[in-house]
């Protein structure tokens, strides 16, 4: 399975419910980056992905965007694959 990598608040339901659907996908582990701790890792954060708002979310190496993309990609048959790579 790739290694997941989400940029994530405490308080963002987008977050919570991009967590949910990877793990009904079968990801349990999830490196999280919270950055409303620590207003350097949102700068980071937003040079690295070019947005500003939570979750930023990568499968692997590939920036797959926040939860609205990660559920098109699950629509489009597409997440499952990009899952095992």
């Amino acid at each position: 399975m790739a290694k997941v990598l989400m940029y994530t608040s405490a308080y963002c339901p987008y977050c919570t419910n991009a967590e949910r659907l990877l793990n009904a996908k079968g990801v349990m582990e999830i490196e999280k980056i919270q950055i409303d701790t620590d207003p350097e890792l949102k700068v980071a954060m937003m040079e690295k992905t070019g947005r500003r708002t939570v979750p930023q979310i990568y499968i692997g190496e590939q920036h797959v965007g926040g939860f609205d993309d990660l559920r098109a990609l699950d629509l489009a048959g597409e997440l499952d694959s990009l899952l095992s790579a």
